[in-house]
């Protein structure tokens, strides 16, 4: 086989309903020098033999535990033999020739060190994945305006970078478990001299999050302010965190009250409850 142009990366936790989809609509175009790392995150369901049995192209690493994210794409970058990575989500399917659009993208733009794709929903709804702030941006704009390039960062569903620059920055950072490991590696990017860009021609459709439907809501809540939190904390100055601390904390004391206050006169009891775990989460994630 031809030395591939493009490694691409998969992280699979108990979403054997996807990967073969999605592992089917890259073999569409396996005569474009690739190849294809999918890393297990130790699946309940039955993702591996399913793997096994009919994508014997595929390199299969399998992890004892869930490793979160960022932690098991680090498991297959030193195996990547291509001069290019693309991270992708196992809820997805790639539109044919996305592949040489993409080469030919970071090709042509040398000054890009990584960019994502049109990402479309199944009905065909273009899903916002360009970002050009970083949460709570205002905080830190000292520290993120000199950076190069307009776009911020581009959601990790669908994104490709150069190698080189992916071993330059020491890959994900991993104490992220799940979610904002996308915009923590955007920003390292930038950090080391590069710009984010994007692919409008390569096109990805994205079912979204199909790994996390059988966890409960408040978990899922949970991990994305965890992730936030360490977003804030890595990046922002001393003074600029504690400022985002006291603020989510205050804004969840007051919408606590006011919504233990009017649940008994609510008409949708359920719905207000929902409102009140979200803000003792906040409470909880920012106040420890």
């Amino acid at each position: 086989m031809p030395q591939p142009i493009i490694s691409i990366v998969i992280v699979n936790y108990n979403t054997a309903h996807m990967i073969g989809p999605c592992l089917k609509s890259i073999e569409v175009d396996l005569l474009y020098p690739v190849e294809t790392f999918v890393i297990d995150n130790a699946s309940k369901d039955d993702s591996v033999s399913l793997i096994k049995e009919n994508f014997s192209w595929v390199h299969l690493i399998e992890s004892n535990q869930n490793l979160g994210f960022g932690k098991a794409n680090n498991l297959a970058i030193p195996r990547c033999q291509g001069r290019y990575i693309y991270f992708l989500n196992p809820d997805t399917q790639v539109k044919p020739g996305s592949f040489q659009k993409m080469v030919q993208f970071m090709d042509q733009h040398v000054t890009v060190g990584l960019a994502g794709t049109r990402i479309v929903y199944p009905n065909g709804q273009e899903q916002n994945s360009v970002k050009y702030y970083y949460p709570r941006h205002r905080y830190g704009k000292k520290i993120f305006d000199p950076l190069k390039g307009d776009i911020a960062w581009v959601i990790g569903a669908s994104m490709i970078a150069r190698k080189d620059v992916i071993q330059s920055i020491g890959g994900f950072d991993e104490r992220y478990f799940l979610y904002s490991e996308d915009i923590d590696l955007c920003l390292h990017v930038r950090q080391d001299g590069w710009e984010i860009g994007y692919i409008p021609d390569a096109e990805i459709i994205h079912w979204e999050r199909q790994s996390e439907t059988q966890s409960p809501p408040a978990d899922v809540w949970r991990r994305l302010l965890t992730a936030d939190r360490q977003f804030c904390e890595k990046h922002f100055s001393t003074t600029a965190f504690q400022v985002i601390k006291w603020s989510n904390i205050f804004q969840a004391i007051w919408r606590i009250a006011i919504l233990t206050l009017f649940n008994p006169f609510a008409l949708n009891k359920k719905n207000v409850q929902d409102k009140l775990d979200r803000y003792r989460l906040l409470l909880e994630t920012f106040r420890s």
